[in-house]
C-alpha cells in the first residue's frame, strides 16, 4: 500500500509540475476552503509538492516507514491492515491540516503543499509499535524512536509557533501527535505493549 501512495504522489506531483495551473486550483488556501467551500483542497494539496526535493524526502520517509508500519499492523490487525493504513494515512491529511485552517482563515495569501503531515503520521504510528527502534539521527547518531519523537514534537512545536520559514510545522506536529495516537483510537489494548517495550529498555 505505501508503494502505491508514493507512485501516485509522484505521478500527481510531476504533470503539477509541469502545469502550475494545478497547483494554484488544487494546493491548501484555508480562505478558498472556507470562503469559498473548495473542500477538496484539504485533501488534494497531500499530493502536491513543491519542489523535487521536497518530493523526495517526502517519498523517503514514507517508504522506510510505510513498509515497516504495514508489517506491524498486519500483526495486530491481520485482514484489516489495509483499510487502517489508508484510514491512518488519509484522515491525517485532514487532521494535520486543521490547525491552520482556523489560523489563516482570513489570509487569502497562505498556501501550503506537500505530505508532510500524513508522513509525520506514519513515521509516530511506526514508533508507537517500536518505540527503542533505533533512528539516525541527522542521519548520523542513532537514538531510540521515542527519544527522536520527543525531540522532533518539541521542535516541530517551537517552530510553529516562531513562525520564521516556509515549512509546516504545524502539520508536522499534528499529524505526528495523530499518528501516535491512532493506534490507542483504533485499539486501546495496545497501550500494554507500547508500555512493556518502553519497560524493557
Amino acid at each position: 500500500m505505501t508503494i502505491l501512495i508514493i507512485l501516485l504522489t509522484i505521478v500527481i506531483s510531476t504533470i503539477v509540475f509541469r502545469h502550475q495551473k494545478l497547483m494554484y486550483r488544487f494546493q491548501f488556501n484555508a480562505y478558498q476552503i472556507l470562503k469559498r467551500r473548495q473542500f477538496f483542497r484539504l485533501f488534494t494539496h497531500a499530493f502536491l509538492h513543491a519542489s523535487w526535493e521536497h518530493l523526495g524526502i517526502n517519498m523517503m520517509v514514507l517508504y522506510f516507514f510505510g513498509t515497516a508500519l504495514e508489517q506491524h499492523l498486519l500483526i495486530h490487525f491481520g485482514s484489516a491492515t489495509i483499510t487502517i493504513y489508508l484510514l491512518l494515512y488519509f484522515s491525517s491529511i485532514i487532521i494535520s491540516s486543521l490547525p491552520d485552517l482556523r489560523k489563516h482563515r482570513n489570509n487569502y495569501y497562505y498556501n501550503a503543499v506537500g505530505a508532510s503531515g500524513a508522513v509525520s503520521a506514519i513515521v509516530y504510528a511506526t514508533i508507537f509499535f517500536a518505540p527503542l527502534q533505533k533512528i539516525y539521527f541527522f542521519f548520523i547518531i542513532p537514538i531510540p524512536g521515542i527519544l527522536f519523537a520527543v525531540l522532533y514534537l518539541y521542535y516541530s512545536y517551537y517552530m510553529s509557533k516562531k513562525n520564521t520559514d516556509h515549512i509546516g510545522h504545524s502539520a508536522h506536529f499534528w499529524g505526528a501527535l495523530f499518528g501516535f495516537l491512532f493506534p490507542l483510537l483504533i485499539k486501546p489494548k495496545l497501550f500494554s505493549l507500547f508500555l512493556h517495550q518502553l519497560l524493557n529498555f
